[in-house]
């Protein structure tokens, strides 16, 4: 599976309809309409906003996508057909469109939304999705240097640390490297 580390843009006119799409990285559904109403607020005067998106949840990956009021099936499931395609989790695709007084047809509108989503996919940096794990450690202060090395090599993260007697620690790790962690860090006694 494949997320997007950076986000991609993508413009194109095509017979006097311009489209204007956008490929972003999204942990869930609250962040695919967070990036949905930044786009839409950015083109207020827009026609229409395709959209699909792909999220990966602890019940299995949740694919959706809106057609935004254009024929059944030549929006939104073109720029779903190219994500599922490209094995994309955790990623909204939307595509605006400024009508431009021809109508393209049901295949015109499928090439014209695919395309341009495309574009903006191609645009975008993605990278190998890693599975994360949140796991508790307790260390020794002499150790957290050690650590922090540690973490920095795997893509790792502390997400909260408190300073007692000895260091507790809150850690995002890819699920591989969790035991390892644990086995090498935690206090035992």
């Amino acid at each position: 599976m494949i997320v997007i580390s950076q986000a991609g843009f993508a413009e194109q006119t095509i017979t006097k309809s311009r489209f204007i799409a956008m490929a972003v990285h999204c942990a869930d559904e609250r962040a695919v309409g967070m990036a949905l109403r930044a786009f839409a607020n950015q083109h207020q005067n827009a026609h229409h906003l395709a959209y699909a998106f792909r999220i990966k949840t602890e019940q299995g990956i949740v694919p959706r996508f809106s057609d935004a009021g254009e024929p059944s099936g030549t929006a939104g499931m073109p720029v779903l057909k190219l994500i599922e395609g490209r094995d994309l989790i955790n990623v909204c695709v939307a595509v605006i469109r400024y009508y431009g007084g021809i109508n393209l047809g049901t295949g015109g509108l499928a090439r014209a939304y695919g395309g341009t989503a495309k574009l903006a996919l191609d645009a975008a940096k993605i990278c190998t999705f890693v599975e994360m794990q949140t796991i508790e450690l307790k260390i020794h202060y002499k150790q957290m240097d050690l650590l922090t090395k540690s973490l920095a090599k795997c893509n790792g993260s502390i997400l909260a640390k408190a300073f007692n007697e000895q260091i507790d620690l809150v850690l995002s790790l890819p699920v591989h490297e969790a035991a390892n962690f644990i086995n090498r860090f935690q206090l035992h006694g």
